[in-house]
């Protein structure tokens, strides 16, 4: 590796956005710039942007693509609030990613694609790179890296259209060398990737290390950055996305339960990429079946627990909605299932590609009669792995489906994760009763303390017995329309689920026990909230944090330590939903800070809540792109700058 002569800057932490078109590779530089990130051990967090469309067209706003990193030398929680440096691959990506780029941040720019046609196709009137809006904001470098790759490999024989695919790596060994990473992980990743087409090794080796070089022998860059790696607890770690832990999380359950996994899935985005990865492990058992539509994947999952296998069905809000009534079949059936909800913003199809939690109405009371269920929520990418097999622990011994709660941007987003020792989990103990030969009538709704009543298998000699989504008779499981027994039926369900909570963890609080404010949070929140309350008490404020990792049922301590905070703060990326259930069960007066953007929290926007709540002047608030941004940008490009 080259040695830099220029000045090097030590930071605790930063954060790098790629964006681009989405044929540009901006999540493949992303991913491999944060591979490269986590190898040097920094702790990393971060947030891919898809375009909402499956091919918008070329140059427009609708077709940016994002992959933002953050990472640092200490433990992180969030992808981060403000850039640090911005990399943009045309006018649309500068236009719709600017106003989240720091005052004196970094903006590397592939000047070659802001012809005429491009400002004008993302709604500038003139040149934003002329403008002295730019250059006096922010650190402005305007690299022609279309050209630059071109010249590394005019003896390549590649057509054009393939070296120009090449400038995401140009402009991944520029930042890079912007940063001091280290290039060899991606050369590896390029062996691995292309190794069957050597000429595209090269291609990408070269236009990698172009970027690197010019990085380090143009004037135009003074200075260099340096993040140290994080002090993480000793281990083995793997980048793990949400969805990636998720499926390794239901695999493991399966595992510790002695089970084979069934997967009956219908592909949804962000749900898909679970299908995708359980496909490919069917030397472990796993099955998975691609179904025609939601309702027979999800009817698939029923008669696979009926068999006696993990079940699971894995969706997102319209899909969900579109298995409803089958839910409510396994709630009477009263089987174990796990039904998993990657949430995405709505209603109906909604934005596919951005995330939301606004899917805890329809996960805790969205089917028709009484017929609860449990959810549980993840709150990082990582967490992802030990909430499936927490709900596959209670789903088993309850005998009821469990509702899992993910969401875009945790499915999506990834950070280091802690490879567990498989060892040392415990296991999940299922027992199935066995064959009656002595002519006794088998009972299938027979309960044991915490009203589950046997999984019996079919074909277990003498365990015949009725299923079926009409109303069933207590004890024998016969069909009944009796009044008091459909009474008896559904207080029984209702109450198999309140036995969740003697199950589960009292809840916990990060900070002091009681005071002037509790943050309340669910789901992907953690980290904004976390971390805002971390920089809260360093401030010295009365204010502590609760995150809920089990929304139905709540943990049974939840009442006494609500009451224990002159106020409750709920930060949610939906219109007060849990803060709505909060107020019923509890009759507390929570307050909410609510948003439904297709984008997490920032951190800045909790602690200003936080302060306003407190009677406090804020901090500012956080730096996020606006209409009048943009305008006052074109304009000033409009006006000659």
């Amino acid at each position: 590796m080259p040695v830099t002569h220029k000045e090097v800057h030590q930071l605790p932490s930063a954060t790098v956005r790629f964006a681009g078109d989405s044929g540009d590779g901006m999540q493949l530089t992303g991913e491999q710039f944060t591979r490269t990130s986590a190898l040097l051990g920094n702790d990393v967090s971060t947030f891919p942007d898809f375009p909402a469309e499956i091919r918008a067209p070329r140059g427009t706003l609708a077709g940016v693509s994002g992959f933002q990193v953050h990472f640092s030398s200490t433990d992180i929680y969030t992808p981060g609030d403000v850039l640090d440096a911005l990399v943009v691959m045309n006018p649309a990506a500068l236009r719709t990613n600017l106003g989240d780029l720091r005052k004196g941040g970094v903006l590397i720019v592939n000047s070659d694609n802001f012809e005429k046609k491009d400002w004008e196709m993302a709604g500038y009137t003139s040149n934003p790179l002329d403008s002295e809006v730019l250059e006096h904001t922010y650190q402005l470098y305007k690299v022609p890296m279309t050209r630059l790759v071109r010249e590394a490999l005019k003896d390549t024989g590649l057509s054009t259209k393939e070296v120009d695919r090449c400038k995401n790596f140009f402009a991944l060994g520029l930042v890079y060398w912007l940063y001091g990473r280290d290039m060899e992980p991606t050369l590896r990743f390029l062996q691995e990737k292309f190794g069957s087409k050597p000429e595209l090794v090269e291609a990408n080796t070269r236009a990698l290390k172009a970027g690197w070089h010019y990085g380090e022998t143009t004037d135009a860059f003074l200075s260099t950055y340096r993040v140290e790696k994080a002090h993480l607890p000793p281990g083995t770690y793997k980048n793990i996305s949400g969805n990636l832990a998720m499926a390794y999380g239901l695999m493991t359950a399966a595992w510790l339960s002695g089970k084979e996994l069934f997967l009956g899935s219908y592909p949804i985005t962000p749900a898909s990429d679970i299908l995708h990865e359980l496909s490919k492990y069917k030397n472990f058992g796993v099955r998975t079946f691609q179904a025609e539509d939601e309702i027979a994947a999800i009817c698939s999952a029923i008669g696979a627990a009926y068999g006696g296998h993990m079940a699971v069905t894995t969706s997102s809000g319209p899909g969900i909605a579109l298995k409803t009534e089958a839910i409510g079949l396994a709630i009477m059936l009263e089987l174990p299932l796990l039904v998993v909800n990657i949430q995405r913003g709505g209603p109906s199809t909604g934005l596919p590609t951005k995330t939301e939690q606004a899917d805890l109405f329809q996960a805790i009371v969205g089917r028709n009669g009484e017929a609860p269920l449990p959810v549980v929520a993840a709150r990082s990418p990582a967490d992802c792995f030990d909430v499936a097999i927490e709900a596959w622990r209670i789903a088993s011994r309850l005998m009821t489906p469990v509702m899992v709660l993910s969401d875009g941007y945790l499915a999506n987003g990834s950070e280091p994760w802690l490879i567990p020792d498989l060892q040392k989990l415990p296991k999940i103990e299922i027992k199935h009763p066995g064959p009656i030969t002595t002519g006794e009538k088998f009972l299938p709704y027979q309960r044991d303390e915490l009203l589950a009543r046997p999984w019996a298998l079919p074909g277990t000699k003498g365990l015949m017995h009725r299923v079926g989504g009409l109303e069933k008779q207590d004890i024998t499981g016969n069909v009944n329309y009796e009044p008091a027994n459909h009474q008896h039926m559904v207080n029984t369900r209702a109450r198999k689920v309140e036995n969740v909570a003697s199950l589960i963890a009292p809840q916990e609080v990060e900070g002091p026990d009681s005071g002037d404010l509790l943050v309340l949070s669910w789901g992907g929140t953690y980290g904004a909230c976390k971390t805002a309350v971390e920089i809260c008490l360093a401030e010295g404020l009365s204010v502590a944090h609760a995150h809920l990792r089990w929304l139905n049922p709540f943990p049974r301590n939840l009442e006494t330590i609500l009451r224990s905070y002159k106020k409750v703060l709920i930060p949610e990326l939906n219109m007060g939903q849990l803060r709505t259930f909060i107020r019923a069960k509890y009759l507390v007066d929570a307050q909410g800070l609510n948003k439904v953007q297709g984008r997490p929290f920032a951190v800045q926007e909790v602690v200003n809540a936080i302060r306003q709540q407190l009677g406090l002047s804020t901090n500012g608030q956080p730096q996020r792109e606006t209409e009048e941004a943009v305008a006052a940008l074109a304009g000033a490009a409009a006006d000659g700058g």
